[in-house]
């Protein structure tokens, strides 16, 4: 059970660290037309890794 919680919180992890990744790759152009500012990459990557 420890051991399958840990490897959630790992998966969860490289979700989160992959979109800041993507995220981070697009123009500020992209984002806008996503409607998402720059400084919103991070709590969007969060929720994305939790979801």
């Amino acid at each position: 059970m420890f051991v399958s919680y840990i490897l959630s919180k790992v998966r969860a992890y490289m979700r989160y660290r992959e979109t800041v990744r993507e995220l981070s790759l697009l123009s500020d152009r992209e984002l806008d037309d996503l409607g998402i500012s720059r400084f919103q990459i991070e709590s969007i990557a969060r929720e994305h890794a939790v979801a």
